[in-house]
C-alpha cells in the first residue's frame, strides 16, 4: 500500500510515522485488530513474533499530540489510534476501510491510501474472531508488515 500524508494537517504526526518508518519500528508488526467496512489496526510492537505483552497495549514510549484537522475518516484514511486521552497516539494507526466519519475531529487524520486497494481489501476480509472485550476484530491469520519505506 502506498500513502500520501498530509504534513499541513498534521505535522508532527506525519513527522513521527516517517521517523518510526525509517527506524524499521513497524517492520514485523501486524494488524491486530480488522473490523471488516470499518477499519484495519496496525502499528503496536507487541504484535511482532516473539514479543511480549498483549497486541493493541504498545507504543514506541512516548506520546504524541493530538492534530485533529477536518479530514473525513472515509476509506482509505489513515489515522493515528489512542485511548481515552486525545494526546495518548504513539505509534498505533489505523486505515479506514469504510465511512467512519463518527470519528471525524476526535482522532488524527494524516494521510490517505493512493495506491494498494486491493490490499486493504484482503486485510479487510481476513478471517477475525472476538477478542477481549467480545469485538469480533482479532485476526485468526497473521496479516504482517514486512517493511515499510518512506520514500520523500
Amino acid at each position: 500500500m502506498t500513502f500520501a500524508f498530509w504534513p499541513e494537517l498534521a505535522p508532527g504526526t506525519v513527522e513521527n510515522f516517517k521517523k518510526l518508518v525509517r527506524e524499521g519500528f513497524y517492520d514485523g508488526t501486524a494488524f491486530h485488530r480488522i473490523i471488516k467496512g470499518f477499519m484495519v489496526q496496525g502499528g503496536c510492537p507487541n504484535s511482532k513474533l516473539g514479543v511480549a505483552g498483549t497486541p493493541g497495549t504498545g507504543g514506541p514510549g512516548y506520546r504524541v499530540k493530538a492534530e485533529f484537522n477536518g479530514k473525513r475518516h472515509e476509506r482509505g484514511v489513515i489515522s493515528m489510534a489512542r485511548s481515552q486521552d486525545p494526546d495518548s497516539a504513539g505509534s498505533q494507526f489505523f486505515i479506514c476501510h469504510g465511512d467512519a466519519g463518527f470519528l471525524d475531529r476526535n482522532y488524527t487524520a494524516f494521510g490517505e491510501l493512493v495506491s494498494g486497494d486491493d490490499v486493504l481489501e484482503k486485510i479487510a476480509g481476513a478471517p477475525v474472531e472476538a477478542s477481549f472485550g467480545g469485538e469480533r476484530s482479532k485476526p485468526l491469520v497473521r496479516v504482517e508488515i514486512v517493511a515499510a519505506v518512506v520514500n520523500a
